[in-house]
């Protein structure tokens, strides 16, 4: 059996958020939270050390880019992901199941999980992405490496994540693509759905696994794959695909979803965590959300902070001798100006991508702090 509990110790009176503790093998974890997403067994930019010290309780790695390099056998051979990574905090792997949307439909379109919904740009019933094959038994990619055709299907999902060992895995599903008409994202849900049978079949008990909902936009779809995964012993649940156009939508797709999830499993959120995103999601009942945003938007300049968003490389910030953020005690913040990130930003030196992923973390890893602070307190 799984060795992952999860404990609610607080309950909303306000909305469905909930405080909980996530324990695993490798230590607790206070949710709601952020999960530092760490691609190929590293936090971009920053050492583990760093990304701790942010407060990063909980990191999650990419089933398929591991696959591609190192490999799972080279992971495997030096004790699993946490002692390849010298990281002895609680780990998750995700499925690749993203990948053949953004390295298929998401390629083909140049879409993100967000992108137009328009008639003119539906994928439809029956077509195919152009650089993959999708089927039933799984999918065919082609390596961005060296070129190779690369097989993953549920048990070759299950297998990378048993190799790679981390406390809790997700079963492969495809990430419908938000263009997709009503009879693709039907076909697509009940591909997802067999895919998860089979990976339970396949799993590793030592792991903790989570099924993930699917559904795209369409809310009775979502109703129906929230009630088949519920109804499977996953150990927790992911929430997968797009959310709608609007912050409204999201909120209502993520209730339709969590009205049909039991209460005693921890709920993630794939690919989701603004800034202005945080709040509404915990109030929908979610307890654990993973997103790039900290890391990808710090290596291309933008700060987050107390008084919003800052475009560190903008030329007037060469003369602010103050911190990016007068209220962070981050280690960017304390020790070095405005000016001078901006100076590192500008003369393109891989520092101010360090200094502006350590602040962003801290920044978040901090927001999402508060928030658990005002459900403790009931202002949330």
């Amino acid at each position: 059996m799984s060795t992952l509990e999860f404990n609610i110790t607080k309950r909303s009176e306000k909305s469905r958020a909930r405080l909980g503790v996530l324990r695993t093998p490798h230590g607790e974890v206070e949710t709601p939270v952020l999960v530092t997403v760490a691609t190929r067994a590293t936090v971009r930019a920053v050492t583990l050390e760093q990304a701790a010290a942010t407060g990063s309780q909980l990191l999650i790695c990419n089933t398929y880019h591991l696959h591609l390099r190192p490999g799972e056998d080279v992971v495997g051979e030096a004790g699993g992901l946490h002692k390849f990574m010298s990281w002895d905090r609680p780990l998750m792997t995700d499925s690749g199941g993203f990948q053949v949307f953004s390295l298929g439909f998401g390629r083909d379109y140049g879409l993100g999980k967000i992108g137009p919904t328009d008639a003119s740009g539906q994928v439809k019933a029956g077509q195919r992405p152009k650089m993959l094959k999708i089927d039933d038994s799984g999918v065919r990619f082609t390596s961005y490496v060296d070129g190779r055709e690369l097989f993953m299907g549920p048990e070759e999902s299950m297998k990378i994540q048993s190799a790679l060992g981390a406390d809790i895995a997700f079963a492969f599903d495809e990430c419908t693509p938000p263009n997709a008409d009503r009879e693709y994202t039907e076909s697509s849900l009940a591909q997802t759905h067999r895919w998860a049978d089979r990976c339970l079949a396949a799993r590793d008990t030592k792991q903790a696994l989570y099924g993930i909902v699917q559904g795209g936009k369409f809310p009775d779809l979502r109703r129906e794959s929230a009630r088949f995964i519920a109804g499977r012993p996953f150990e927790g649940f992911g929430i997968g695909g797009e959310f709608g156009e609007d912050k409204e939508t999201m909120a209502e797709m993520l209730r339709t979803v969590v009205d049909e999830l039991p209460e005693d499993r921890p709920r993630h959120l794939l690919g989701i965590g603004h800034p202005d995103d945080i709040e509404l999601i915990v109030r929908e009942g979610v307890d654990t959300f993973d997103c790039t945003v900290p890391t990808q938007y710090a290596r291309h300049g933008t700060a987050f902070t107390s008084a919003g968003r800052v475009s560190v490389g903008a030329s007037g910030n060469l003369r602010r001798r103050g911190p990016l953020d007068l209220t962070c005690d981050c280690p960017t913040c304390t020790t070095n100006s405005l000016a001078y990130v901006c100076h590192l930003y500008r003369a393109k030196e891989t520092a101010a991508a360090i200094l502006l992923t350590v602040h962003n973390l801290h920044f978040f890893n901090r927001l999402v702090g508060d928030v658990r602070e005002r459900i403790r307190n009931g202002s949330i």
